[in-house]
Order: structure tokens, then C-alpha cells, then sequence
């Protein structure tokens, strides 16, 4: 039943060779057999076979197929979806319900994608490894003691499961391409504004941006092009006008690449089984015709310190409006109006999402507001302009998704900051808002999945999953 990818699905879907609903019948069942592993949060039990049968009639009465007809389909839980849950994977919207359906959601309904569930995740998006979410972590799908990072987690999980064959999820600071790494799948993240955000619960909003989780890069980019384009409702959305990413891969060659090898992706204390594989990597595409072109990237080091800076003091804003009062959780033993806001907040908050509003909350405060976040978002600046210089001499900058394969569970929730350096090669593609990819590798000596970090320059997509794409075939 199980298509290695759409396009193979999609021709027995349109030859009648199976149906809609055998194959969402299919998925539901194989997410029941996976209950225990805590993928997700939801599953749209009824309102996934009623769409599956839906679509078989509209095939049935000659209707024309959307480009993702019956995709079964997995949403982050921080993205909207009408009339369902909406938890951000948090005790305080524990039992929230959307009333509205978010921009991409209605895009990929439009395509005739069917939708299984909502995924697990770090609560608001805040994690590495998917330990914070109220209800649970997942295990990586390889080795059930590990992480499948984070904080999409659930959605790289549920792809490399067979859990849904794409999945959306959301990337503030690689928290879908580092996922992506730790589980053996591809994971994209488009140019900030390439996809509308209208409808994702915002963590940070100069970062964050819905991404692509698939396990090959034809399938990642059919859905890129649904996705993309500009949203009167999302004023962050750009009109930069879409492209046929699938025809671009198409065209993308090895020889002649100009691929950028920056020394600081290479640091001593990068692991040696992730250091070996991508350096062979860079090998093998040199062999093939490429051109490795080392570069340098100067004060890479400070891209963990000013994206923290900058994401806690944009958390500590947005999340201000869960206050108790309007809608999710509320605490019952409030006396006054000032307690309900203090203990709701503080009941309905998980510890890290704490951490992160008093450190955006310190940044902003009078008196540090020059000293961090304008020094901040002054290094910012600095990382554009070297990324888009750097890019000029190359086609794209390459290395690891990872400084480490996945870790195990709770090997580093006491100790945030080590945590935070998961993300330490994921990071300055966010600071800097370019697209960028994480393809597979294969796996490390303790059988362990490995990823490879793309980044290229602004709506560059179609180059970058080209590149991807024969990394990935390669293997």
C-alpha cells in the first residue's frame, strides 16, 4: 500500500487501481499500531475518510484531480485548522479549538490534500528535541531512546514512521531541517515569506516560517508550490512571483556547482562520523564534476547568541495575549485579576516557554534593551550581508545539518544551553531568512541518521532542492 513517493500514489489513485479511502484506511491504521510512540497529538479519524471518500466520488464523476489529490497529509500543531485542536502542544490551549483555517491548510485543501492529524511538538515551537511538549516526547523512529529532534519532531517522526507521506511543520532556527537530519528525511525551509504564515501561532515572527517535511525532494517540492505565493492577509508574504520548482530541480546540474565549504561548519569538536560523511559527500560531488570553493564565514560563533536574543524578546511579546482571560487555560485559584494572570500563566506554561519569555522579557527591559537586542539585531544585519556576498561567489553553502546525531532522551534537558547548540548550523539561515534544506546522508556507525545542510540564496528554492535532490539519489 505504501508508495515510496507521490507520484507513484498518485497514478494508482487516478488509475483506480486503489482508492482514496483504502489508502487513508491504510495510514489510520498504521498511526493506531503507533499510538505508544506519541506522533500525534490528534488524528482526524472520521473527517479523513469522509474526505477520502469525498475525492473518490469527485474521480468517480470526472471531476479534475487537485496536484496533491488524496496526499495524506500530517499538520504541526501550531498550524490552524478549522474547527479542530490548536494545543501548540501546551497545557494553556490544552482544549482550544481553531475558528478559522490557516492559509496554507486552505492551499493544500484546494489541491485535494487529506489531512490525518496534528502532530507533536515542543511546546510553542521552543525545543530541539520535542521533551517539551504537555503531552509527551517522541522517540526517534531508529532507536526508541533517542530524539527525533525538534520542534517539529512529531512531524519528522510521522514521515520517517510511514505515519503520512508529507508533513507540514514550522522553522524559527532549524526546527525543521534538524528534525529532518535526525530522522532520514528531507526538510525544507522556504525564503522567509515564501509561504504565509497567516494562521501559524507565532513564536518569533521575523523567523518563523512553515516548512516542508517529505521523504524525498520531488514530493517537497510539489508541495512547495502549492504553498508559495503571497496572502493579502499575511503582510509578511512576499509578491516575489512563485516558480515551477519541480522543472527547476530538473535543470539543476553537478558540474560546474560552485559549492561553499565554510570553515566554521568544520569546528574540532564536530562529531567525526557526521564530520566524515559530509566531507565524502563534498567528495563525491567534487568528483562528479563540482567545484568545492572554501569560504569563510567570520563570527559565526555569535549566530546562537544575537538568534536567542532575538527570538526570546519577539517570544515574550507574542506570547503575552495567554493570559487566561480570552480563551485557553485558566486557573481556578485566582483570587483576584492580577493572580489569574500570574497563575494561569505560570500553571499553563511548561519550563522552557517560561525560560524564554523572562529572558525576551530581561532583553527588552530598560537599560539592557541597547546592550542585547539592538547589538542583536545589528549582528543580524552583519550575517546578511556576509551570506549574500558569500553566495555571489558560490551556488550554495554546504555542511551539516547537526553538530551531533540525535541524542538521547533527556541527555541534555538540564542543560539549555547545550541544547540550544543542536541548532548551532541551522540557526544562521533563519537569522538571515534564505531557504535552506537538510537531505539525508545515510546513517553513522552507531546506525544513526545523518543530514546534510544546504543554504542558498532568496527564492532559490528550485536550485537548492535540485542540489538536494542529487545528494539524495546518490545513495
Amino acid at each position: 500500500m505504501q508508495s515510496s513517493s507521490y507520484e507513484d500514489l498518485r497514478s494508482r489513485l487516478l488509475s483506480r487501481a486503489i482508492t482514496c479511502e483504502a489508502v487513508v484506511r491504510y495510514y489510520l491504521d498504521r498511526i493506531e499500531s503507533h499510538r505508544s510512540d506519541n506522533i500525534y497529538i490528534t488524528v482526524f479519524h472520521e473527517s479523513a475518510l469522509e474526505r477520502a471518500r469525498a475525492l473518490d466520488r469527485k474521480l468517480s464523476e470526472g471531476g479534475t484531480p487537485g496536484k496533491l489529490f488524496g496526499m495524506p497529509m500530517a499538520i504541526k500543531d501550531n498550524i490552524a485548522i478549522k474547527g479542530g485542536r490548536l494545543t501548540c502542544a501546551s497545557k494553556i490551549l490544552e482544549n482550544y479549538e481553531s475558528v478559522y483555517d490557516a492559509t496554507a491548510v486552505l492551499r493544500l485543501e484546494q489541491e485535494d490534500a487529506v489531512f490525518l492529524g496534528k502532530t507533536n511538538m515542543d511546546e510553542f515551537a521552543m525545543g530541539s528535541s520535542n521533551e517539551n511538549s504537555a503531552f509527551g516526547n517522541v522517540p526517534n523512529p531508529f532507536d526508541k531512546t533517542r530524539v527525533p529532534g525538534g520542534s517539529s519532531g512529531g512531524s519528522a517522526a510521522a514521515v520517517a514512521s510511514g505515519l503520512a507521506m508529507v508533513a507540514l511543520g514550522s522553522d524559527t532556527g532549524g526546527s525543521v531541517r534538524q528534525p529532518a537530519g535526525f530522522c532520514d528525511i528531507v526538510g525544507l525551509k522556504p525564503t522567509y515569506g515564501r509561504i504565509s504564515r497567516y494562521g501559524l501561532v507565532a513564536f518569533a515572527s521575523s523567523f518563523d516560517q512553515i516548512g516542508v517535511l517529505a521523504r524525498n525532494c520531488d514530493d517537497a517540492a510539489l508541495v512547495l508550490g502549492v504553498l508559495a505565493g503571497n496572502d493579502g492577509r499575511d503582510a509578511t508574504s512576499s509578491l516575489h512571483p512563485v516558480a515551477d520548482y519541480a522543472a527547476e530541480m530538473a535543470t539543476v546540474p553537478v558540474e560546474g556547482l560552485k559549492i561553499g565549504v565554510p570553515k566554521e561548519y568544520f569546528p574540532e569538536s564536530l562529531n567525526p562520523d557526521v564530520s566524515r560523511m559530509v566531507k565524502g559527500k563534498l567528495s563525491e560531488l567534487r568528483d562528479q564534476g563540482a567545484e568545492l570553493v572554501s569560504i569563510t564565514l567570520p563570527d559565526s560563533e555569535y549566530a546562537i547568541a544575537a538568534y536567542y536574543i532575538l527570538v526570546t524578546a519577539e517570544a515574550s511579546s507574542n506570547l503575552a495575549r495567554f493570559d487566561g482571560a480570552r480563551y485557553g487555560y485558566r486557573s481556578e485559584t485566582a483570587e483576584d485579576l492580577a493572580a489569574m494572570y500570574v497563575n494561569s500563566r505560570t500553571e499553563g506554561f511548561g519550563r522552557e516557554v517560561k525560560r524564554r519569555i523572562m529572558l525576551g522579557t530581561y532583553v527588552l527591559s530598560a537599560g539592557y534593551y541597547d546592550t542585547y537586542y539592538k547589538k542583536a539585531q545589528q549582528v543580524r544585519r552583519v550575517f546578511q550581508d556576509r551570506y549574500r556576498e558569500a553566495l555571489e561567489k558560490v551556488d550554495v553553502i554546504a555542511g551539516p545539518t547537526s553538530p551531533f546525531p540525535p541524542f538521547g532522551i533527556g541527555d541534555k534537558t538540564e542543560n539549555p544551553l547545550e541544547m540550544y547548540l543542536a541548532d548551532v548550523f541551522t540557526v544562521p539561515a533563519s537569522i538571515v531568512g534564505m531557504p535552506a534544506v537538510s537531505v539525508p546522508l545515510g546513517f553513522d556507525s552507531l546506525n544513526l541518521p545523518v543530514g546534510m545542510h544546504l543554504i542558498c540564496n532568496f527564492f532559490e528554492e528550485g536550485k537548492l532542492l535540485g542540489i538536494a535532490r542529487h545528494i539524495q539519489r546518490s545513495l
